[in-house]
């Protein structure tokens, strides 16, 4: 069986950890050991982020509604609850949107809810 050569793959992969590591700050970038240890956790905080991205949003959503809500007078739970009741399936981002964007709509979404 011939010898294989490692040379060419150990470069392969040392070079893409580097290019990884590119913008990041003294040795990290540079230096190999220093850069795995950098891209591996990069990748964790990232993975880690991906789902946080989505409780934040989703609290940010929450309270454009309720500062929505109370200037109609009505809670953020009171107005999610007269939505089910009025099967209004629109979602909290769609909501929140309106809130900030149309007030008007969102007025009468609440005016249609709270008649259900």
């Amino acid at each position: 069986m011939p010898r294989t050569k490692t040379s060419v793959p150990s470069r392969a992969r040392r070079k893409k950890i580097i290019e990884a590591a590119k913008g990041y700050y003294g040795r990290r970038k540079s230096n190999l050991k220093l850069a795995i240890e950098a891209t591996q956790r990069a990748g964790e905080y990232a993975y880690e982020h991906r789902r946080l991205k989505k409780r934040d949003f989703r609290r940010l959503w929450i309270s454009r509604i309720n500062a929505g809500a109370r200037q109609n007078d009505i809670s953020y739970s009171v107005l999610i609850n007269a939505l089910n009741k009025a099967e209004i399936t629109l979602n909290r981002k769609i909501l929140a949107d309106l809130a900030l964007n149309d007030p008007a709509a969102f007025t009468k979404v609440i005016e249609i809810a709270k008649a259900a």
